[in-house]
């Protein structure tokens, strides 16, 4: 990376930090990110301010290592992280003369025993299970060769970037799968033709949407929820609020129609590991956002303790940082349920790619005046379309369409939310 402002400095010369304490924070065009301390000390000389840009590389500032009294002083130069913050990724490269980190090799179960056994931190461990990683395959980089952060971090990058033959990189041949070679044909030949190379956001969601879609066995169930007494409370309510400033979409009321079904239905609040099924008692639900630098997956954290009014409050928030490109990897991590809202372009039914290590996704589209029959003669009715993909080795058919049935209904009449 080149050129990325330091947005907020949080130590001066003088100050003690422990490791993985935040230094600055840095702001590319996708998001923002702290980068930590490498290990212990004392802050001697700081080489940045608010404002100024760094690049790989760069020096942030100088460490006094703790222990050093006495001896030739010992100082750590905390260098940038090695590739723009991104929503997914922001690891920094190895520091010189540190031995680079082997490229993961294809995708194994981890060892449990050897997980546990890993010197490294609570927070790294949970962070390390978000992401999939098997800690007994890093070798730290922090004192006594503890893992940190950065070091699950780079482990992800490498994998990502193709730094090593991945399942990822045999798309473009077919060779992962065993399939024929994707075809080489020059286009020039049957007209003018311009190349431009993938965005950097693309290449990392390309790689993720790949595996999750390659490796889940994804089904669609489709249906229809009737939302006509739901979208003028919505209405009223927009009204009511006026003044506060909160705007609440239909998205609100699907959050926390889904934490219900969600409540109803544990399956879809799990994901596997392993042989075994890890059932989530919290309710953390994502929700696509579309923006100029691409799509994004923010959480809404605990919905199931919250009213639509906060829901609205909170969608409004992350979709703002979302835009103005200044999401955290916190914002968008911990999710157990994901939501992708097409409702503002248009369309009917579509098949989402499920997020994994969630199991299910709902995709919703633009809702639409139908005639609906009531019984003795046709009314108009406002539609919205519900296409739920699922993870088949988890849920079953029929779990499915009762999911999809129960959510429609809560839509019909949000009372049921509170039985």
């Amino acid at each position: 990376f080149k050129d990325v402002p330091v947005i907020e400095v949080f130590v001066k010369p003088g100050d003690a930090v422990k490791p993985e304490d935040p230094l600055v924070t840095l702001e590319s065009d996708k998001a923002t990110m702290d980068v930590p301390a490498p290990s212990a000390g004392v802050v001697k000389e700081l080489k940045v301010k608010v404002g100024d840009k760094v690049s790989e590389g760069s020096v942030i500032l100088t460490l006094e290592a703790a222990g050093a009294a006495g001896k030739a002083e010992a100082k750590a130069e905390a260098a940038a992280p090695a590739s723009a913050p991104q929503p997914s990724e922001a690891a920094p490269q190895p520091a010189r003369g540190e031995a680079k980190q082997a490229p993961p090799e294809a995708p194994a179960p981890v060892d449990r025993e050897a997980f546990k056994a890993a010197h490294a931190s609570p927070s790294v461990r949970a962070f390390a299970r978000e992401l999939g990683v098997d800690l007994a395959k890093l070798k730290g980089t922090g004192p006594k060769e503890r893992i940190l952060q950065e070091d699950v971090q780079r482990y992800v990058k490498q994998a990502l970037s193709g730094a090593a033959p991945s399942p990822a990189a045999g798309a473009t041949t077919g060779a992962a799968l065993g399939l024929l070679p994707w075809p080489q044909i020059d286009f020039t030949k049957f007209g003018a033709i311009e190349s431009k190379p993938l965005s950097r956001i693309k290449k990392i969601s390309g790689a993720n949407l790949h595996r999750n879609w390659v490796m889940i066995p994804h089904v669609t169930n489709c249906d229809d929820a009737d939302i006509t007494e739901l979208e003028a409370f919505r209405v009223q309510l927009n009204k009511e609020n006026e003044k506060s400033g909160i705007k609440v979409t239909m998205l609100a009321f699907l959050i926390k129609a889904c934490v219900a079904a969600l409540k109803k239905f544990p399956d879809f609040n799990a994901s596997l590991d392993g042989d075994n099924l890890v059932y989530k008692k919290y309710y953390n639900i994502g929700f696509a956002a579309d923006t100029p630098n691409g799509l994004v997956v923010p959480v809404v954290k605990n919905a199931d303790q919250k009213g639509v009014l906060a829901i609205a409050k909170e969608i409004g928030e992350l979709s703002s940082k979302a835009r103005e490109g200044k999401l955290g990897p916190t914002d968008m991590q911990g999710g157990c349920f994901s939501i992708s809202s097409l409702g503002g372009i248009g369309g009917t039914y579509f098949t989402p790619i499920i997020n994994a290590p969630e199991v299910a996704i709902l995709g919703v589209c633009r809702s639409s005046t139908r005639p609906v029959w009531d019984g003795k003669q046709f009314a108009p009715r406002l539609i919205l379309p519900l296409s739920l993909s699922y993870d088949h080795r988890v849920i079953d058919g029929a779990t499915a369409a009762r999911f999809n049935s129960f959510l429609a209904a809560l839509l019909a009449d949000m009372r049921r939310t509170v039985l």
